[in-house]
This record gives C-alpha cells, structure tokens and sequence, in this order.
C-alpha cells in the first residue's frame, strides 16, 4: 500500500471519527490550532519537531501526517534528514525503522 493511499485512509477514519465523537474532535481541532498559529517558531520548525516526536512515538500515522504537512511548509529533504538523523539518535534502532517510513513517504509523495 502506498503511503498516499494510507494517508487517505487515515483522513478517511478522522472523519468517521469527527462524526462520532464531535466535541473530543473540535477540542483537539482548537489544541491543534493553537499551537502552529504565531508563536516564535515558524510552520516549519514547529512541524520538524512534531515529525521527530512522531518518529520517537513510533506513530506511522503521525509520521506520514507530518511528513506532508513538511513538504507543505517548504522543508527540504535535506532538512527533513537531519530531523530524521536526531530522531535515530534519541530513539535507537526502533527510531530508525519509523525514520525509514518517513524518508519512503517523503520521497513517493516528491514524485507525484
């Protein structure tokens, strides 16, 4: 399955779960909001952090999210390595597995 088709998948499920739990959804929606509106770091930044978070979290889902929400804000995928190299380095060989999903999503969703 490629990482696109999982990536529709999962905004599938959101809005299944938008439906079913509106209030917890809208909640997280504002939290969400909150934190990437203004503030001293830019779109990028605050996305690079979330995506080495994800890959330390071990969180497919968040990794692919954040890896187009990356290439949305400009990063490069030479920034995007470097955000994967500190995410191996605080998480071990586990990091490394997820850093590779992150890097795979990366370079399909760059070829179109």
């Amino acid at each position: 399955m490629s990482y696109k088709t999982k990536i529709d998948g999962m905004r599938g499920e959101l809005r299944v779960m938008n439906k079913a739990i509106p209030e917890a959804m809208q909640g997280f929606g504002v939290l969400s909001k909150a934190v990437h509106d203004g503030g001293a770091l830019d779109l990028r930044t605050k996305e690079m952090v979330a995506l080495g978070m994800a890959v330390v979290q071990r969180c497919e889902p968040c990794i692919l999210f954040h890896v187009e929400a990356l290439m949305k804000a400009g990063a490069s995928r030479e920034e995007l390595a470097e955000v994967l190299a500190m995410a191996i380095q605080m998480s071990g060989g586990p990091g490394m597995m997820y850093a590779g999903h992150a890097l795979a999503c990366w370079d399909e969703l760059a070829a179109g």
